[in-house]
C-alpha cells in the first residue's frame, strides 16, 4: 500500500480514518460502500425476480474486494474480457469465468487448456470465425473446452454477422473432439445513444431476437444444447432489463440459461449510465458508488480554478466529472457545487469554470461518468462510510 497513489503519505492503520484527513493526499477515489452494497443487492434480487443469472463483467473495478462481495450476492460467475484478467482474478473469480471475447493467440489458448480438468473454475471464451475454431481446436489438448458462438453487428465489434457464418462455425466447433457449444451470445450495449429512447430499445430487442432464434436453430440442428441446456448471455447495465425480457422465452427443444453479464451497475455513476439505466425513480434505482477527491491548487484569473485532478486520474471517455461538493478549506462542511463547472483535462490538472469563489485549499469532491476507466487508473481505493470514513480497501488487479 505504501507506493500507492494517494495513500503513499498514510501512516499506519486507515481503517476508521477519514477520506479528508491530512495524512491523506489528493487526488482520492473512493467509493461509497452504502452505494456499493445497495447497487449489489438490487441487482442480485432483479436476477433472482427474473430468473436469470449474473455473471459480472469484473473488467469494471477487477478487485477482488469488491468481486468477492458479487459473488457472496449470488453471482453464478464472473465474466472478464482477456485471459490475463482471468489469471489476475485467479481464485477470487469463484466457480465459473466467462471470457466473453475470442481467444486466439496461442499462449492464451495454453492457458486455457491448462484449466481443463483441474479443480480451479470452469473456463468458457467465445468464436466468432472457423480460423478461432482451428486455433482452439488444435491448442485444446487436455478435455473439453465449453465455448459460446458470438453474435455481432453490422460495424460493431466482435461476432458474426450472418446467420450462415454461424451454422458453419457451429458445425466446425461439432467436429472437435475438444470443443463444447454450450450458448450463444452478444453484446447490445452499442446500440442506441447517450439516452434511452424506443427506436433504441427496438434495436436491441432486434438484436436479442437474431441472437435467440441462432440458439434455437442450433438447438435443433444438435449443434447445441446437448445436455438439454444452453447459455443465452447478454446484458450490460443499460439495457439489461430487455434481455431478460427478450432471452428468456422458451427455446424449444432446451432450457436456457440466461446470464446477464453487467458491470457498472456496481458502482454506477453520475453520467452515461445514470441517463441510461432502466432503474428510475420513484422506483428503487441504482446510487453512485464512487467520488474523487480533489485539492485547489490555484485560482490564477477571475473565473478560473485548477485543481488536482486530471486524466490519469479520472475517466473522461464518456464525459467529464461532475463537481458534486466543495469541502471549504478541506476541513469545513460540505457545501453544494452550484456554480462550479469541470471543463478540461490536462495529464494531472483539471479546470474549474467558477461563476463563484473558490481558495487555495479548498475541497471539491466529483463525481464520474463510466466506472470502466476510473478503476484502472488507482491500484488501492478506499471503501467508505457516509461520513467518508474508511472501512475498507479495495484493490486493483489491472
Amino acid at each position: 500500500m505504501e507506493a500507492a497513489k494517494s495513500l503513499a503519505t498514510a501512516k499506519g492503520d486507515l481503517h476508521g480514518a477519514s477520506a479528508l484527513s491530512p495524512q491523506v493526499s489528493t487526488p482520492l477515489m473512493v467509493v461509497r460502500e452504502s452505494a456499493l452494497a445497495w447497487n449489489i443487492e438490487l441487482m442480485a434480487a432483479y436476477c433472482r425476480d427474473h430468473g436469470v443469472f449474473l455473471a459480472p463483467h469484473a473488467k469494471t473495478t477487477m478487485s477482488p474486494e469488491i468481486v468477492r462481495r458479487q459473488l457472496a450476492a449470488g453471482a453464478w460467475g464472473v465474466t472478464v474480457a482477456t485471459v490475463s484478467q482471468a489469471i489476475a482474478l485467479g481464485a477470487q473469480a469463484g466457480s465459473r469465468i466467462l471470457i466473453a471475447n475470442e481467444v486466439i493467440d496461442p499462449a492464451a489458448i495454453a492457458w486455457l487448456n491448462s484449466t481443463i480438468g483441474g479443480s480451479g473454475p470452469t473456463v468458457y471464451c467465445y468464436v466468432d470465425s472457423l480460423e478461432g475454431a482451428e486455433r482452439l481446436a488444435r491448442g485444446i489438448t487436455d478435455g473439453v473446452l465449453p465455448v459460446l458462438l458470438e453474435v455481432g453487428l453490422p460495424q460493431g465489434r466482435a461476432g458474426v454477422r450472418t446467420r450462415e457464418a454461424g451454422l458453419d462455425i457451429a458445425r466446425r466447433i461439432a467436429a472437435s473432439p475438444n470443443l463444447r457449444l454450450v450458448g450463444v451470445g452478444g453484446f447490445e450495449g452499442i446500440l442506441g445513444g447517450a439516452t434511452r429512447d424506443p427506436a433504441a430499445e427496438e434495436d436491441v430487442r432486434a438484436f436479442l431476437r437474431r441472437l435467440r432464434s441462432l440458439a434455437a436453430e442450433l438447438v435443433d440442428l444438435g449443434l447445441c444444447g446437448h445436455d438439454g441446456e444452453v447459455i443465452l448471455t447478454a446484458g450490460g447495465s443499460a439495457y439489461f432489463d430487455l434481455v431478460a425480457e427478450e432471452l428468456t422465452q422458451p427455446l424449444p427443444g432446451a432450457a436456457a440459461r440466461v446470464v446477464l453479464r453487467s458491470g457498472c451497475y456496481v458502482t454506477h455513476d453520475h453520467g452515461a449510465y445514470a441517463a441510461l439505466s432502466p432503474f428510475r425513480d420513484p422506483h428503487a434505482a441504482f446510487r453512485p458508488a464512487i467520488e474523487v477527491i480533489s485539492t485547489v491548487l490555484s485560482c490564477p484569473e477571475p473565473g478560473l480554478a485548477i485543481c488536482d485532478i486530471g486524466k490519469r486520474d479520472v475517466p473522461f471517455d464518456a464525459g467529464l466529472p461532475t463537481a458534486l461538493a466543495v469541502v471549504p478549506g478541506g476541513d469545513g462542511f460540505r457545501q453544494s457545487a452550484d456554480g462550479l463547472e469541470l471543463v478540461r483535462l490536462n495529464d494531472q490538472h483539471g479546470f474549474l469554470a467558477c461563476a463563484r469563489e473558490l481558495q487555495v485549499g479548498d475541497v471539491v469532491i466529483f463525481g464520474v461518468s463510466h466506472p470502466c476507466t476510473a478503476f484502472d487508473k488507482w491500484r488501492v481505493i478506499p471503501i467508505v462510510d457516509d461520513a467518508l470514513r474508511i472501512v475498507e480497501l479495495a484493490h486493483t488487479r489491472f
